[in-house]
Parts: structure tokens; sequence; C-alpha cells
């Protein structure tokens, strides 16, 4: 039977938790997800536990922060005075916003500080600073 190997497409069905059991994303109820290795579209921890896996194989993978989404960034945090918000939003911690940057792209941000005159904005991703486990089944390589 062949086995995953680097430049390969596969679809996987995954489960994604914290260390302590919460899932953050899940698959198992939706189509599984298809991706080429190779092309930075997983995050690295979760690309190499996918390689070398069979059809119909299933297993957990454990993934260190540094293979993930790294460490909390401290620069990534901003203060914005209130004044500059627009009069509909109510900030509250953990409320996501979102920023278009000069080119129109757009950016995700939260809320993780709320204060009378500012807010402290977080740029980095939601699960930087965490080692995420992976159940993995292999649905297909093409």
């Amino acid at each position: 039977m062949s086995k995953v190997k680097e430049n390969d497409t596969v679809k996987v069905h995954y489960t994604g938790k914290l260390n302590n059991g919460q899932i953050f994303d899940s698959s198992v109820d939706r189509e599984p997800l298809e991706v080429t290795l190779g092309q930075g579209g997983l995050i690295p921890g979760f690309e190499k536990g996918l390689v070398d896996m069979e059809v119909n194989e299933k297993k957990t993978v454990v993934i260190p922060k540094t293979e993930a989404y790294g460490e909390v960034q401290k620069e990534l945090f901003q203060k914005v005075n209130k004044e500059e918000l627009p009069d509909t939003i109510q900030p509250e911690v953990g409320m996501g916003l979102v920023a278009k940057n000069a080119d129109g792209t757009e950016r995700e941000l939260r809320v993780a500080e709320v204060n009378d005159d500012h807010i402290v904005i977080d740029a980095n991703h939601p699960l930087a600073g965490h080692d995420l486990t992976f159940d993995l089944e292999l649905v297909a390589i093409k």
C-alpha cells in the first residue's frame, strides 16, 4: 500500500485539540481537508504527521508550538485609542476585529484588553503559544 510523501495531494479528516482537551477545529462533520503537501498550506507539524501514513490509517500527533503557530509575539500587540474605532463597535476582550492592510488584504485581530480610553489589539494567531494535538485519519492519496 502506498504511503504519503512530500508533494502528494491528500484528503484527511482531523480533530484539533488544545492540551486541556478543548476542540478548536474538526472536519469530522464535513468534507475532509484536501491539501498538497509542501505548498505551505499546513502548519509544519501537521504536514510532518501525515508523511508515511497509509489510506484509512488513524493516528494522533502532538505538535509543539514551534511547529504550529509559534510563540506569542509581544510586538504584535498594539494600543488603539477608542476614538479611532467606529461608533458601532463596543469592544470586549476576546472580540474579533478585521483590519484592512494598505494593499487591500484583511488581517484578523483580537481585542486583548479594554481600558477607558484605549484598547489593546493582538495580531497573533489565536493558537500561537499553544502545543496542539491532532487526531488524523487519512482518507485518500491522490
